[in-house]
């Protein structure tokens, strides 16, 4: 389920190696990945604090920046995978005739309005064609007599936003091989990690991003629902800092290292974006008539034992922190290799991403 909408290859032979960064709005996640044979290596990852801006990020900031990833990392391959954040790229399903990818491309320039009931203009777009829909014999009967179509899971983002993306790389050294809406990326490592679980059951994936948090369920496999919820960790550090009368930097510790101590008012706080994610699964659930089996829950709030349980309270499934490196190899330095364990829920997005490019 690579879905990148933009793709640098141009039929060349797949790269062995892949630096990917998932461009986060208060950190910026960057990981090495190479092929050895059947495997997957991680060699390399970084964290850095994301650029200081307003509203948009400049190209010739995102290009210091990228210099500055590199050299974290210290990539030996030029290649590079980025990904859009949750609010700058969307993700939908449709139904459309057949045809080739790029003509699906063009028809969603003219029209997206009919296909995506939204009018978008000067995006891009890319398609991932879904397996048939299973029917009834009463609806597979009329669908003989209408025209045929293929359901489409379809990407997009603003065509300045993705210039300014490949400019940026250029300047910094860089080749943009692909770049991936950010929401698919747990979905593609969930894909490697757990194969067994992503084939047979639905499950939850839930991203706690820093503004937002976005909820995938997949259906043996297939992504069948996407929701951004705009409450993230941003909001709950913020709150504890409100409420406790205390640093930004002192609410972020407590909210990850001691929670009890706050239960009241971190219990305050998790609660609507349980709701939220308890909201979306119910939606599906009722469209699909199909029980959502657990959920498993990235990114740094993660860490947090107590947001943990609050959020399965909400939910009302069993809440799991994802490891998105099992199925990795790790080649990582001494300090590294110490701190992946904890860090590894923050990598999800980026390792997603990288796995689509490779």
């Amino acid at each position: 389920m690579a879905l990148p909408f933009f793709n640098n290859n141009n039929g060349r032979k797949m790269p062995d190696r892949m630096l990917a960064v998932d461009l986060g709005s208060r950190t910026t996640k960057g990981v090495n990945i190479h092929r050895q044979g059947d495997t997957f290596v991680l060699s390399g990852y970084a964290l850095l604090d994301a650029p200081i801006f307003e509203k948009t990020l400049s190209s010739e900031l995102l290009s210091e920046h990228l210099k500055a990833v590199t050299q974290a990392l210290d990539p030996k391959s030029k290649l590079l995978t980025l990904t859009v954040g949750v609010n700058d790229a969307i993700v939908r399903h449709t139904e459309m005739p057949r045809m080739p990818v790029e003509d699906l491309r063009m028809v969603l320039k003219l029209n997206s309005k009919s296909y995506l009931q939204q009018e978008l203009n000067n995006h891009l777009y890319d398609c991932h064609f879904l397996p048939p829909a299973q029917l009834k014999p009463a609806e597979a009967a009329k669908a003989q007599t209408s025209v045929p179509k293929n359901r489409i899971l379809v990407a997009g983002a603003k065509k300045q936003l993705v210039e300014d993306l490949v400019t940026a790389t250029r300047n910094a050294g860089l080749t943009a091989e692909h770049i991936v809406p950010g929401v698919v990326g747990p979905a593609n490592a969930f894909e490697k990690a757990m194969p067994e679980i992503f084939i047979k059951e639905v499950v939850a994936l839930v991203d706690i991003g820093f503004k937002s948090s976005s909820i995938t369920i997949l259906q043996q496999g297939e992504l069948a629902l996407t929701r951004v919820v705009a409450i993230g960790g941003d909001k709950l550090t913020n709150g504890l800092a409100e409420s406790l009368n205390i640093s930004y930097a002192e609410a972020e510790g407590i909210k990850v290292g001691m929670p009890s101590e706050v239960q009241t008012q971190l219990d305050a706080l998790v609660t609507p974006l349980g709701r939220e994610l308890r909201a979306s699964i119910d939606f599906y659930e009722h469209q699909h008539d199909r029980a959502v089996s657990q959920a498993f829950i990235t990114g740094g709030s993660a860490r947090s034992e107590f947001i943990m349980q609050k959020l399965k309270q909400e939910m009302m499934i069993e809440c799991t922190i994802m490891n998105p490196t099992t199925f990795l190899k790790a080649e990582l330095p001494p300090q590294q290799t110490a701190e992946l364990e904890q860090v590894a829920a923050q990598l999800t997005v980026a390792i997603g991403a990288a796995m689509a490019a490779l």
